[in-house]
């Protein structure tokens, strides 16, 4: 199926992408990698009347680390970059074991970061990689610029907090205070399916004790669940087989599965344990563990046997909401 008619723009500055955007609005897309608005418009799912095409604008595809350690992830900045990204390999384990398992690698030299997080799909990894890690993401419109946290920007299913005439122009990830641990697990049927579910950990430890925690969870609810009580039981703690065991119930507990062709409710639940319980018992073998696979004991509910943790596919690598 071809796409409905609509209007092209590829705009050379930011100033010059909001102005078409103003004047085009509710009817108006960001258009950065396109990997899940271009199959969105080829089924007519998705018609706007205006794209904007932001790949001609400077300066967008950066990931860069500031001199305080806060990283940075510019709008164009592609899911293959982070994924060769030595940057992310030295100072952020959680994103560097996320970002291979993004999609494939057709998927991944086109697709951004920042886009999946402006799609807002309830399956898409980043979202709950920048939740646990207490990320967000910067908005440029008429009006100036501002800073929306993660957990505030995803606002349900498909939807993001942009305004019409905005353009997400970055993702922020804050420098952590002290030794940053986690990783990011993903169950899948079969390599390019989406996730069925999804655990991203991230953990800072000062003499033994949690000093920060974020667990988030994808694919078991109508969007990325930040699982905050999972988390805050974790601080001021040490990581404990017991302090562990509860976090991963809360997280269970956190979830909001439905039954489906992928597995049972009960079944997604048991696996948020189960990855939760990796995660956080990895101490220093986390470099051995960068992919696993769900546990062989009995797992309530159904599995098909070719259910796979580690490598990951989230097709929504791009911009269906506004994405930059």
């Amino acid at each position: 199926m071809y796409p409905s008619r609509f209007r092209y723009e590829a705009p050379r500055s930011i100033a010059e992408a909001i102005s078409l955007l103003s004047q085009g609005g509710d009817e108006a897309k960001v258009l950065a990698g396109g990997q899940s608005l271009v199959p969105l418009m080829k089924l007519r799912f998705a018609s706007p009347e205006l794209i904007v095409d932001i790949n001609n604008i400077g300066g967008l595809d950066y990931h860069r680390e500031d001199a305080d350690g806060t990283i940075r992830i510019g709008a164009l900045c592609r899911h293959a970059d982070l994924e060769r990204s030595d940057l992310l390999r030295s100072k952020q384990p959680v994103m560097a074991e996320a970002a291979p398992l993004i999609a494939d690698p057709i998927v991944r030299n086109r697709g951004t970061l920042v886009g999946s997080l402006c799609h807002a799909d309830p399956q898409g990894d980043w979202a709950s990689v920048v939740t646990a890690l207490g990320g967000y993401v910067v908005a440029r419109g008429p009006g100036g610029r501002r800073s929306i946290p993660i957990t505030d920007f995803v606002t349900g299913p498909f939807q993001n907090a942009l305004a019409p005439d905005e353009i997400a122009v970055e993702a922020v990830i804050p420098a952590p205070k002290d030794a940053l641990a986690g990783g990011y697990l993903k169950l899948e049927r079969r390599v390019g399916d989406f996730a069925t579910v999804g655990v991203a950990v991230a953990t800072e430890t000062s003499n033994g004790m949690v000093t920060r925690a974020g667990i988030a969870l994808t694919g078991v609810g109508g969007a990325t669940i930040s699982a905050t009580d999972a988390a805050q039981a974790l601080v001021g703690q040490p990581l404990t087989a017991q302090t562990i065991a509860q976090a991963a119930e809360l997280a269970a507990a956190a979830a909001r599965p439905r039954t489906d062709h992928r597995g049972s409710a009960e079944y997604k639940r048991h696996m948020v344990r189960t990855f939760v319980v990796r995660i956080l018992s990895r101490g220093d073998s986390s470099e051995e563990q960068t992919a696993g696979h769900p546990d062989t004991a009995a797992s309530p509910g159904p599995a098909g046997p070719e259910d796979t943790a580690g490598r990951g596919n989230d097709t929504s690598g791009d911009s269906a909401e506004r994405a930059a």
